[in-house]
This record gives C-alpha cells, sequence and structure tokens, in this order.
C-alpha cells in the first residue's frame, strides 16, 4: 500500500501490469465479487458506451455523414 494524495495506492508487480495489459499510472477498474475482488484495465461502464456508440455508427452511418459535412 502507498499514499497518494489523500487515497491510498496499491503497488502491483510488473508481471501482472503485463498480465492486465495495463502500464504504470493507468488506472484499473476493481470489482468485488463473491470469489473476492477482480481487477481489470477496461472499465465496464466504458466498454457498454462504447458498443452502443458503435451500434449508432453502423445503423445511422449515412446521417451521420451527413451531419458532418
Amino acid at each position: 500500500m502507498t499514499k497518494i494524495g489523500n487515497s491510498a495506492g496499491v503497488i502491483l508487480p510488473k508481471e501482472v501490469l503485463a498480465h492486465l495489459g495495463a502500464s504504470a499510472g493507468q488506472e484499473l477498474s476493481l470489482v468485488v465479487t463473491p470469489r473476492g475482488i477482480e481487477l481489470s484495465s477496461s472499465d465496464p461502464d466504458f466498454e457498454e458506451q462504447m458498443k452502443a456508440a458503435r451500434t449508432v455508427m453502423t445503423r445511422r452511418n449515412r446521417a451521420l455523414r451527413e451531419l458532418a459535412k
């Protein structure tokens, strides 16, 4: 554990960061599950928003192109 400003931080070994596909300074998502804690280098909420954006971009690509002109 380490102090980062007014918060607490965790120092992870390089091997763990490499396994997560994360780099130093990157924020990780932490999810508490019945089995324990899961760390992820992606944010589930952001992933859901990106999925919605891809759907709109695919279904409405002509309208978006016209708006971009």
